[in-house]
C-alpha cells in the first residue's frame, strides 16, 4: 500500500498533511510512504527528517508519476483537477474538500474513480474526535487570534503594578464560544486580560466561565445546531442581538469574532455602527473573514483602519500561520482516519462505519452524497 504526500499547491498554505513522527505508525500498518521534496519545510520538517523516519523523497518533476501509482494521497487543501486526473482508479484521497466551494475538484475526483474523503464531513461523535480536523485547526486559529490581538493592541493585556503607577488590564470580548472562541478566551486570559464572551448557545456558558471569563447573557432564545455547532438565525433575531451587544463592544479594547455556520456564509455579528464608538486604538480580529466575515468591513489577509482609529484584522489561512503544530495535529487526524480503513494489512473501505460513510464524497465514479448512498 503506497501513500503519497504532495507539496501543497495553494498560495499561503504552509501546513503539510503528514509529519515525520507518524511515519512509523503507517509503516507498521503496511504502508510505504513517499513525500514530495520540500513539502514540510514551512512546517519545520525537512526532507532529511522525513527520510530519516523512513519516507521516500520524491522530486517535484516526479510528482505526477508518484500520484499515478499511489493507493492513498494525503493533503491539506484539495488536490488540483489535473492531480485528480493523474490518480489511478480506486485511489483514496484525504483532505479538506468543501462540498460547497470545491465542486470542480469533487467532480474531478468522481471522474477519476477516486474515493475522496472530506475532513469537513467527519461527524462530531466521540469515536471521531481524534479525526476531527475542523476542531484541531480551530484550536490553532483561536490561539493565533489572541496573539494577533495582543500584538496589534497599543495596550498591555495584564494588570501591572509598577513604581510609575498601575497599568489597567485590557478588556477583551470574544463572540462565539466554540473551539476557536474558547481557545482565544484561554489565551487572552493567560495574557492577563479581562475577558467576556457571548455565544448564541447558552450551553457554552459553563465552558466560558471555566476559562475564567464572564459569559454575557442577552436573554435571547438559544440557537443550537447539529453536532454542537450554531445554526443560522432570523434577521429579526440578528438585529436584536446586534442592538444588545453594542454596549459591550463599545467598552471593549479588543474584540475577537469566531462565529461560523458549517457550509454557510459567516453570520454578520458586528456592523460599522456597533464598533463606531470603540475608543481609538481598539482592535478587532475577525477569524471568519474568509467566509464572508462576522465584522462589516473586514478583509481576508488585511488590516483595515476605520475612521475612528480601530484596526480590523481579517483572518486568512489562520491555522497555517502556526504551521508546525497545526500540521502535527492535522496529520494525527488524517492518520487516525486512514487507519480506520486498514484491516489485516489491506485497505478496506467499509461504508457501514458511520465515520467512513459520512466523510466519503465520491466512490466508484459517483458522487455519494448526490446519489443518496
Amino acid at each position: 500500500m503506497k501513500i503519497y504526500v504532495p507539496k501543497e499547491n495553494r498560495l499561503g498554505e504552509k501546513r503539510v498533511a503528514l509529519v515525520p513522527e507518524l511515519i512509523s505508525k503507517l509503516t507498521r500498518a503496511g504502508f510505504e510512504v513517499s513525500i514530495e521534496s520540500g513539502a514540510g519545510l514551512d512546517a519545520g520538517a525537512g526532507d532529511r527528517e522525513f527520510a530519516g523516519a523512513g519516507a521516500k523523497i520524491v522530486a517535484a518533476s516526479e510528482s505526477i508519476k508518484e500520484l499515478s501509482v499511489a493507493d492513498v494521497v494525503l493533503s491539506v487543501q484539495p488536490l488540483k483537477i489535473d492531480q485528480f486526473k493523474s490518480l489511478k482508479r480506486g485511489a483514496i484521497t484525504i483532505s479538506f474538500l468543501s462540498p460547497t466551494t470545491a465542486s470542480e475538484n469533487i467532480d474531478a475526483a468522481a471522474s477519476a474513480g477516486a474515493t475522496a474523503f472530506s475532513l469537513e464531513l467527519v461527524p462530531r461523535i466521540s469515536r471521531a474526535q481524534s479525526m476531527d480536523a475542523l476542531t484541531s485547526q480551530a484550536l490553532c486559529a483561536g490561539y493565533r487570534a489572541a496573539l494577533v490581538a495582543a500584538e496589534l493592541s497599543p495596550r498591555f493585556f495584564p494588570l501591572l503594578m509598577t513604581a510609575a503607577g498601575t497599568v489597567t488590564p485590557a478588556n477583551v470580548l470574544v463572540l462565539g464560544a466554540g473551539v476557536a472562541g474558547l481557545q482565544a478566551i484561554a489565551t487572552a486570559r493567560r495574557l492577563g486580560a479581562v475577558v467576556s464572551a457571548y455565544d448564541v448557545r447558552p450551553s457554552s456558558a459553563d465552558e466560558v466561565r471555566s476559562m475564567g471569563a464572564t459569559f454575557i447573557d442577552l436573554g435571547l432564545e438559544a440557537i443550537e445546531g447539529a453536532g454542537g455547532y450554531a445554526r443560522e438565525m432570523s434577521e429579526d433575531r440578528a438585529a436584536k442581538q446586534r442592538e444588545l451587544l453594542t454596549p459591550f463592544i463599545t467598552k471593549s479594547h479588543v474584540l475577537i469574532t469566531t462565529a461560523a455556520v458549517p457550509g454557510k456564509p459567516a453570520p454578520r455579528l458586528v456592523t460599522k455602527e456597533m464598533y463606531g464608538a470603540m475608543v481609538e486604538g481598539s482592535v478587532i480580529v475577525d477569524l471568519a473573514a474568509e467566509s464572508g466575515g462576522n465584522v462589516e468591513g473586514s478583509k481576508p489577509g488585511e488590516i483595515v483602519m476605520t475612521e475612528n482609529g480601530v484596526r480590523i484584522w481579517g483572518g486568512k489561512d489562520v491555522p497555517s500561520q502556526l504551521p508546525f503544530h497545526a500540521s502535527s495535529l492535522y496529520a494525527r487526524n488524517v492518520v487516525n482516519l486512514l487507519l480506520l480503513m486498514v484491516k489485516d494489512g489491506a485497505l478496506n473501505i467499509d461504508f457501514s462505519d458511520e465515520i467512513i460513510d459520512a466523510a466519503a464524497l465520491t466512490h466508484g465514479g459517483e458522487h455519494r452524497k448526490a446519489s443518496g448512498k
